[in-house]
């Protein structure tokens, strides 16, 4: 029986990609999503892949929200916690609000999302956490001290997550992407993206399926000995 994979923020950008890669690996995908139904359509009937709305930083939400993919699909031994925002601004002009957000759905979501199948998967003595952080976690960036801490919690959160998973079969990790072709990115300015790739040594942005690919390879049935471990994927910009 195949296994069953939630994506976070699974029908655009890098999560679209993740949540094809797995699918194309054999799994069953439930692509979890924020709020664009129309985008969320679309991405069913291209892929197949049947999709499911809810906020990750709601706690009850997220609860209800695995229990209804496990009611269709089947017990989740798979997540990747994949959703997030960006909310940037100086420490001088962010408010409190920009904060909150971030730090609820980027850091939030993956206690909200690993505490929804934990139980689940230690009952099964397997499972597979796969955390999306980011090189901004890793190096800092100018502007995003939310986004930057709230990544940064990430790659903690796993390794402390991966010690208590690991004697039950259960493997967490993290992908820290670099900079990516996503509608994100596609959304810098033109001479401030040009600065950026300037300083990746591949000399260009990296591809959704370059992280998708990662994530399927940390997914893997034979993945059992890999954990608590990030995986930097970002062209050599940052040397972790």
């Amino acid at each position: 029986m195949a296994r069953v994979a939630i994506v976070t923020g699974g029908s655009r950008g890098i999560g679209e990609a993740i949540s094809v890669a797995l699918r194309d690996a054999g799994m069953t995908v439930a692509a979890n999503y924020a709020g664009n139904d129309e985008r969320a359509r679309e991405f069913t009937e291209r892929t197949g892949i049947k999709t499911y709305q809810w906020d990750v930083s709601d706690y009850d939400a997220c609860l209800a929200g695995v229990a209804e993919v496990e009611s269709e699909l089947g017990p989740v031994d798979v997540v990747v916690n994949n959703a997030g925002i960006t909310r940037d601004g100086t420490m001088k002009r962010m408010e409190r609000q920009a904060w909150d957000d971030v730090i609820d759905i980027n850091l939030g979501g993956c206690f909200n999302m690993a505490k929804a199948v934990w139980n689940g998967m230690n009952e099964r003595k397997y499972g597979r956490i796969v955390n999306i952080g980011s090189i901004n976690g890793q190096a800092g960036q100018y502007g995003q001290v939310n986004y930057a801490a709230a990544k940064s919690g990430i790659h903690g959160f796993t390794k402390a997550l991966a010690q208590e998973g690991a004697r039950a079969g259960i493997t967490v990790n993290a992908i820290a992407p670099g900079y990516i072709d996503t509608d994100m990115v596609a959304a810098v300015p033109p001479d401030v993206l040009e600065k950026i790739v300037a300083k990746i040594p591949v000399g260009r942005l990296g591809q959704a399926s370059e992280i998708a690919r990662g994530v399927t390879f940390l997914c893997a049935e034979e993945g059992g000995f890999i954990t608590g471990s990030t995986l930097s994927i970002n062209g050599g910009q940052h040397m972790y």
